[in-house]
C-alpha cells in the first residue's frame, strides 16, 4: 500500500478543493490529489487529463505537484499553462482528454489557492471530493508512470470565442481583467472584435494590485464604471480572478446582476430555441422567470452552486442556464460551462442584434425592491438543521408556496424570501424581494419570525 496522506479536512469543499497557502494548503496536497483523482480515472478506464493554472503566484508550483500527483498514478498529463479556468475547460475538448484540473483561487483573495476538477465532460464535486480525501487517508492510490506534454492552445481558445460572435456594431466597451488569469485571453478577444475598447488590468499579477478579484461585489467594479462614465462606454466588462464569473456595466455605470444578464442573454437562445428551458439558481429575482416566460421559454428553478447547476443543464439538456454569481453557462453553440468570456461575446451578439442599448434593455425590466444577499454567521452542525425546522413550521401554514430543493424559498403575495445553508461555510444565507417596501417589510418580518422560532437571533434585514 502506497504512503498515506491526510488533508486538512477544510480544504474538501462542496465544489472544489480550496485553503490558504502555506497553511491548510501545500504541495503534498496538491501530489495526493493528483494520485487520488487518477486513481479514480484509471479505474474508470480513462487514461489522459488536462491540467493549467491561474495567475496566482503559488500556482506554478501547485500545478506541478498536481501533475506529479496524475503522473504517478499512470496518467498521461497534457499542461496548457497559465490561463483562465473555462480555457482548461476547453482544453479537455480540444486535445480530447479524459478529464480537467485546474489550480485556481478562482475569485477568492491572493493567498487563497485550490482545484477545480472535471470528468467525462461533467463536474467532479461533492462526495466525489470527499471520496478523494479518503482514498488519501488510505493509501488507496494506483501506481504507474504517466507520461506529460505542453500544450500552447490559447490561440486556439480565443479563435473559438469568437468563431460565435456575430456582428459589426462598432460599440465603445472598457473591460477589466481585475489582473486575472483572463488578461492574455482578453488582450487576443478584443483585437479579433470590432468597435473601441479600453482594456484596465490586463496584465496578469497574483497579487491583485488594482481591487479584489470578485466581479460581483459592486465595489469591486468603481475603476470600470470610472472608465466607463470617463470615455462614454456603451457598456463595461470585468472578469473574476479565474475567468468563470463576468461582472456587467450598462452606459449610466449601472450593475446588471447575474439574474439581469441571463434574462438578456436568453433572448438569443430562446429565439433560435423557442421553449426552451433556461436554468437558474434558487436566490434568483422572480422578474427572471417571469422574464423567461414572456420570452417563449421556460423556466426552471435549481440548487445554487456551479457544479449544481452544470449537472441539472446536462441532465435535461438545456441550452442556457445562469447564477446569481453571475457563473454563465452556454450549451447552446458552446460546451455547457461557465465561460466569462465567450458570455461577454454572447452578450455583444444581442447588442448587435438591436437598436437598444444595455441601459434600455435593463430599463424595460420590471422594477422590484429587495435585500442584498443577507450571509450571517450559524454554526456547520447547526445550520442545516435551522433549515429544516423552517421548513417543517411552514408546511402548515397556507397562503404561500414553498420550494425546497435548495433551503426554502418561500412565495406569497408579498413576494418570496429564501433562507439556505452555505455548502462552503458556516453561514446562513438570506434574501427577500418584493413590488414595493411595505411588502418587502412584511417579509423581512416573517424571516425573522422564523429565524427567532429557530432561537437565532434575526440579522440586520
Amino acid at each position: 500500500m502506497a504512503e498515506s496522506h491526510r488533508f486538512d479536512p477544510s480544504i474538501l469543499r462542496e465544489y472544489d478543493i480550496r485553503g490558504t497557502v502555506g497553511e491548510t494548503l501545500h504541495a503534498a496536497d496538491l501530489f495526493a490529489i493528483g494520485r487520488a483523482f487518477g486513481t479514480v480515472l484509471v479505474r474508470g478506464g480513462g487514461k489522459t487529463a488536462a491540467t493549467g493554472y491561474d495567475g496566482r503566484l503559488s500556482s506554478p508550483e501547485l500545478e506541478q505537484a498536481l501533475a506529479d500527483g496524475l503522473r504517478a498514478a499512470g496518467i498521461d498529463v497534457r499542461r496548457v499553462g497559465r490561463g483562465p479556468t473555462p480555457m482548461l475547460y476547453f482544453a479537455t475538448y480540444h486535445l480530447e482528454t479524459d478529464a480537467g484540473l485546474m489550480v485556481t483561487g478562482s475569485h477568492n483573495p491572493p493567498d487563497f489557492n485550490g482545484v477545480k476538477m472535471v470528468l467525462g465532460g461533467k463536474s467532479f464535486f461533492g462526495a466525489d471530493i470527499q471520496k478523494l480525501g479518503a482514498m488519501a487517508g488510505a493509501g488507496d492510490f494506483a501506481t504507474g508512470t504517466g507520461g506529460e506534454s505542453h500544450h500552447d492552445i490559447l490561440d486556439a481558445y480565443v479563435a473559438r470565442l469568437l468563431k460565435d460572435y456575430d456582428g459589426a456594431k462598432p460599440l465603445k466597451i472598457a473591460w477589466d481583467a481585475g489582473n486575472g488569469a483572463a488578461g492574455e485571453a482578453l488582450v487576443k478577444l478584443v483585437a479579433g472584435l470590432p468597435g473601441e475598447h479600453i482594456l484596465l488590468n490586463e496584465t496578469i499579477d497574483g497579487t491583485f494590485p488594482a481591487h479584489h478579484p470578485d466581479p460581483t461585489v459592486e465595489k469591486n467594479l468603481a475603476q470600470l464604471k470610472a472608465a466607463v462614465a470617463a470615455n462614454g462606454c456603451d457598456l463595461g466588462i470585468g472578469f473574476d480572478g479565474d475567468g468563470d464569473r463576468i461582472g456587467v456595466i450598462d452606459g449610466r455605470g449601472r450593475v446588471l446582476w447575474g439574474d439581469q444578464l441571463l434574462a438578456i442573454l436568453a433572448r438569443d437562445v430562446l429565439a433560435a430555441e423557442p421553449g426552451a428551458t433556461i436554468i437558474a439558481d434558487v436566490k434568483t429575482s422572480q422578474v427572471f422567470f417571469d422574464e423567461i416566460e414572456r420570452l417563449g421559454g421556460k423556466p426552471m428553478m435549481w440548487k445554487t452552486g456551479h457544479s449544481h447547476i452544470k449537472s441539472k443543464m446536462a441532465e435535461i439538456g438545456a441550452p442556457l442556464a445562469g447564477e446569481m454569481s453571475a457563473h454563465i453557462f452556454f450549451k447552446h453553440r458552446y460546451y455547457g460551462y461557465d465561460d466569462a468570456l465567450y458570455a461577454a461575446v454572447r452578450l455583444l451578439n444581442v447588442l448587435n442584434g438591436t437598436d437598444d442599448s444595455l441601459a434600455d434593455l435593463l430599463d424595460a425590466m420590471p422594477k422590484t425592491v429587495s435585500t442584498p444577499e443577507i450571509r450571517f454567521d450559524c454554526a456547520d452542525d447547526r445550520k442545516f438543521d435551522v433549515v429544516e425546522d423552517v421548513r417543517a413550521r411552514l408546511a402548515g401554514e397556507t397562503g404561500i408556496e414553498v420550494h425546497g430543493m435548495d433551503g426554502v424559498r418561500v412565495q406569497s403575495v408579498d413576494g418570496w424570501w429564501l433562507l439556505r445553508a452555505s455548502n462552503t461555510q458556516p453561514v446562513l444565507v438570506a434574501r427577500c424581494e418584493a413590488a414595493d417596501e411595505a411588502s418587502l417589510d412584511r417579509l423581512k418580518g416573517a424571516l425573522a419570525r422564523q429565524l427567532t422560532a429557530s432561537g437565532l437571533t434575526p440579522p440586520e434585514l
